[in-house]
């Protein structure tokens, strides 16, 4: 079971708009910051559906970040849509519109946008009840 994850991010601020407004659709909000001076020089915001953070985001500098790759689990194909759209809204860059992509399984149906830094954020719904 994963407790938490993070991301290394270029611009903090940016990252934390971007991510902000990308998650909302799936119930995520930025639920804690940590200043620089409690992490060893690196800024830190933590979202999550509160009360508890479980994806944060770190500022590290440009030149730092190697980009990852991260999912986000839906209850429904709209919010998959939703998550698209506010994170297109936002900044983000295409990575594959919403639809199904059944080389994964029959009732894979997923999204995938760059942020800032070129991480690929996906949000997916596997509900074979969600046609």
């Amino acid at each position: 079971m994963i407790d938490h994850t993070g991301v290394a991010v270029s611009d903090f601020e940016k990252s934390k708009a971007f991510y902000s407004r990308a998650l909302a659709p799936l119930g995520y909000q930025l639920v804690m910051e940590v200043p620089a001076e409690l992490t060893g020089g690196h800024p830190g915001a933590g979202f999550g559906v509160p009360p508890k953070p479980d994806f944060w985001v770190g500022g590290v500098g440009a030149g730092k970040v190697l980009p990852l790759h991260v999912a986000f689990r839906a209850d429904t194909r709209a919010i998959v849509d939703a998550f698209y759209k506010a994170a297109i809204g936002a900044g983000g860059k295409d990575n594959g519109a919403p639809g199904l992509r059944p080389h994964y399984h029959a009732n894979y149906y997923g999204a995938f946008v760059l942020d800032p830094d070129g991480h690929n954020i996906e949000a997916v719904c596997h509900d074979p009840q969600q046609r």
